[in-house]
């Protein structure tokens, strides 16, 4: 990848996709897809994979190092990458065949000297109408428009004094009507909301006793009849108003001891899973008695699902990993199931999950609380040298009937339309 390139052509290029390329009615705009849950309303997709793989439509390997999960809207791909420690960026390509379109700098990665080493870039642009939302692992907040320009800039760090843990940060924004949410970490502005528009601040919210930002991002939920924004800190899951910024309440034992909270929140039924890697994972109730919130473990073990990989609910079960891959009764943690395989991440559509093996193999899996029920797994080519020394931590993306697959420098894209 040559970050910083404005490549030649672009603007007669655009010109043409705009005119020539249909409305994008499947797209998948941001982190885990348009409701930030994993899950994909399309229909129409391969359902085997055991005698006729997807067809690769084309493969990139020049896209720069990091671990940035793409996110597509209205015919382009976003993604962060970056070359060496000083040059972290946003990229737009197209996807018709991943040519680069623009990129522009965001800032240095963050934390470099981590142990173990996984430096580089992490977060998945959220991308709102003409505007797309990047967070740099050094804490480099930017509003980007779709063309290239940027409009406004943050860090979490020097802006708010915000704290990180070992990898840096790894959040992706989440944009809520007006506004935009991030997690600084630290004591002064825990949680903050900014204008989209502007990045003017609507509201901080301060932890007590602080708290370092992990590396999950946050959803938005209403639970209790109070709209709110949920989020897995390093010490532990939140619940804080989505008008005020006022914490409502907040559970601890799924992130203690542990030193990497990343599980997107499981919201659903006006409950929350969080798990994390040496804590376990727990089911928690959330019920507004008076002004308070009153919350009650529903259940906690251990074995549960901790993994990178986080949850995605399928009916009345999730899956998950953690040491193994398995199937869980989301009402009383019971474990249907499990099978022997390392972290997966995961997104679900048409009767199916998809899912990235930190091995770099795709999977297409039926889900079932009976049994696991593989349907199909396939090795994307030429992978980069670096992934022996890799896990493939990047989750899968489904736009429009095409798979997206990044490892590191490639990005491979498939055709899975049936």
């Amino acid at each position: 990848m040559k970050m910083g390139r404005l490549y030649p052509g672009v603007l007669q290029f655009s010109i043409l996709c705009a005119v020539s390329l249909p409305l994008f009615g499947a797209d998948w705009p941001q982190w885990r897809g348009p409701q930030r849950n994993g899950h994909s309303e399309e229909k129409g997709l391969q359902q085997d994979w055991s005698t006729e793989k997807p067809k690769l439509a084309w493969q990139v390997s020049d896209i720069g190092f990091g671990y940035s999960t793409p996110s597509i809207a209205a015919g382009k791909i976003y993604l962060l990458s970056n070359e060496g420690t000083d040059g972290e960026a946003i990229q737009a390509l197209s996807i018709k065949d991943g040519h680069g379109l623009w990129s522009a700098k965001l800032g240095k990665v963050g934390h470099p000297e981590q142990n173990p080493k996984y430096p580089g870039a992490r977060s998945t642009p959220t991308v709102d109408g003409n505007r797309v939302y990047a967070l740099g692992s050094d804490g480099d907040l930017v509003c980007i428009s779709t063309e290239g320009k940027e409009q406004w800039r943050k860090n979490l760090r020097s802006d708010f004094g915000g704290r990180y843990g070992e990898w840096a940060y790894a959040e992706s924004p989440l944009v809520d009507g007006d506004s935009v949410v991030c997690t600084p970490g630290g004591t002064n502005a825990t949680m903050v909301a900014l204008n989209k528009t502007t990045g003017a601040v609507i509201w901080k919210c301060a932890m007590p006793e602080g708290d370092d930002a992990g590396y999950s991002s946050a959803v938005m939920a209403e639970l209790s009849g109070v709209k709110q924004c949920v989020q897995f800190l390093a010490k532990g899951v939140a619940g804080v108003d989505a008008t005020s910024g006022k914490l409502l309440w907040r559970y601890l034992r799924s992130a203690k001891g542990s030193p990497a909270v990343a599980m997107t929140p499981l919201v659903s039924e006006g409950c929350v899973y969080t798990g994390a890697f040496r804590a376990g994972g727990g089911l928690i109730k959330l019920e507004k008695k008076g002004e308070e919130f009153e919350v009650e473990e529903l259940y906690f073990n251990n074995k549960l699902p901790i993994g990178i990989g986080s949850a995605i609910k399928v009916g009345p079960y999730f899956y998950g990993s953690g040491q193994s891959l398995m199937c869980v009764d989301f009402k009383t943690g019971a474990i249907k199931w499990e099978e022997r395989s390392k972290g997966l991440s995961w997104l679900a559509a048409d009767g199916r999950l998809f899912a990235h093996a930190d091995n770099g193999e795709v999977l297409l899996i039926e889900p079932s609380p009976e049994a696991y029920r593989e349907r199909g797994r396939f090795a994307p080519p030429n992978r980069p040298a670096e992934c022996n020394d890799s896990s493939a931590l990047t989750y899968p993306v489904l736009a429009n009937g095409r798979l997206y697959i990044r490892e590191l420098t490639s990005l491979w894209c498939y055709n899975v339309k049936k």
